[in-house]
């Protein structure tokens, strides 16, 4: 897939503020500060789309950005940030979940994780989550280029060991890189066939 516009669309508190359209999104979700920004800016060839920062947790919205006009890359806010007060996680969580589970346009979310990183409990109950909600998703790996070819390959098994103890069958895995644009062409074409197996349903 050829992406030739990416446009910021709007940022919603929660999902009835939404856009009012059908087109299929796709939602990029993770921990705080696993490289979520930078990823969209790669994959959109767009360095100032979603706006990367040095602080985690700065995406607090459901952020809308339209893809050739075709179908929205959704920005959502990061989950497992330690610095935010009770109140304000419980509302995040509530914006995230309602997002997830209501959203009749969301056809897949990705779900990123740091490869230099054992699995997390936090991501792996927020997969677990997933599948127990019937939520199409893929798991993305990112920051690829600060390991070895070999090291990051070790992990992605190590990672898929530890999901076949609770998964039968695992979903699907990229791995990929901000700076290198390891991945790139794997998950935009990814995409274009579940538009391209919409358009056809």
């Amino acid at each position: 897939m050829e992406i030739k516009s990416a446009e910021f669309t709007l940022s919603a508190p929660m999902v009835s503020m939404c856009p009012k359209d059908t087109k299929p999104e796709y939602a990029f979700i993770g921990r705080s500060n696993v490289g979520k920004s930078s990823l969209i800016n790669m994959l959109t060839r767009n360095r100032k789309l979603a706006k990367t920062s040095a602080t985690p947790g700065k995406t607090l919205l459901i952020n809308h950005f339209i893809i050739n006009k075709e179908w929205y890359l959704v920005d959502l806010p990061g989950y497992g940030y330690a610095k935010r007060s009770k109140k304000e996680v419980g509302r995040l969580e509530q914006m995230i979940n309602g997002y997830i589970l209501q959203r009749e346009q969301l056809v897949n979310v990705f779900v990123l994780v740091d490869i230099r990183l054992e699995a997390q409990k936090i991501d792996l109950e927020f997969i677990n989550w997933l599948g127990q909600s019937s939520v199409p998703f893929a798991i993305v790996f990112t920051k690829a280029d600060k390991l070895t070819h070999n090291k990051a390959a070790q992990q992605v098994e190590a990672y898929k060991r530890v999901l076949s103890e609770t998964w039968e069958e695992l979903p699907p895995i990229f791995v990929t890189s901000s700076e290198s644009r390891e991945g790139r062409d794997e998950v935009l074409d990814y995409i274009d066939t579940i538009n391209r197996s919409l358009q056809n349903g």
